[in-house]
């Protein structure tokens, strides 16, 4: 009966998120209006203007591991509030999320339930908005262009000299302190590096003190890039 209520009222939250302009601009899942293919319009008009006026671009693809089943419960809660979502609102998302456990059954054999302390339930109605709430200030700070579909973030700017390239390394110590503060890690070894235009120096970032693998091609959103 729970779920069916929040299911209800599902609509009233992302009138207040909308309505107030409280989800960032850069988000563009889950949101009306917005999509994979605005994501990716945004990107490729930003990055190809850069080519045009002779600017060389890099772009950072950065990878969350296990990004929705990582959200810890009582950090998304602080959340909700800083959003405005209080009172008898925020006690029955917080009822739906905590109180909950889970156990795995191999061949009939099970393992012992464990308490759930993290994640938003996918395959729920509210798990993707809640997700949106959890990581919309992921880009407080940020310098640089970035964009977001859901967890897929992608991170990029004109590189004209070596203080560009400083502004984005500064950039993505930003977001790595962001994940450790919120503990919502990247996956490091998934992040890649794309340098574009004719006088590229190609310049290496690193992520938590390990260099990222450059590419020339990127799947992204469903898009080979």
């Amino acid at each position: 009966m729970l779920d069916i209520g929040l299911a209800k009222i599902y609509p009233y939250i992302v009138h207040h998120l909308e309505s107030n302009m409280l989800i960032n601009n850069y988000q563009h899942g889950f949101r009306k209006g917005s999509s994979c293919l605005t994501n990716l319009l945004t990107f490729l008009d930003k990055v190809v203007g850069c080519l045009d006026t002779g600017d060389d671009v890099d772009v950072v693809f950065l990878d969350f591991a296990k990004a929705f089943d990582k959200v810890p419960h009582q950090r998304l809660i602080l959340k909700l509030e800083s959003h405005g979502i209080t009172g008898k609102l925020l006690s029955w998302i917080t009822n739906w999320l905590t109180n909950r456990k889970q156990r795995v059954c191999i061949n009939g054999i099970k393992s012992s339930w464990i308490w759930v302390l993290s994640g938003v339930p996918q395959g729920s109605v509210l798990g993707p908005i809640l997700f949106l709430i959890y990581i919309n200030d992921l880009d407080s700070g940020i310098k640089n262009w970035i964009l977001k579909f859901a967890d897929d973030t992608r991170i990029f700017g004109a590189i004209k000299n070596t203080d560009d390239q400083c502004m984005m390394q500064k950039d993505l110590n930003t977001l790595l302190q962001w994940t450790k503060e919120w503990q919502m890690l990247f996956n490091v070894e998934k992040c890649k590096v794309m340098h574009l235009g004719r006088n590229n120096m190609q310049y290496d970032y690193t992520l938590d003190n390990t260099l990222l693998d450059t590419v020339s091609v990127e799947k992204d959103l469903g898009t080979v890039l």
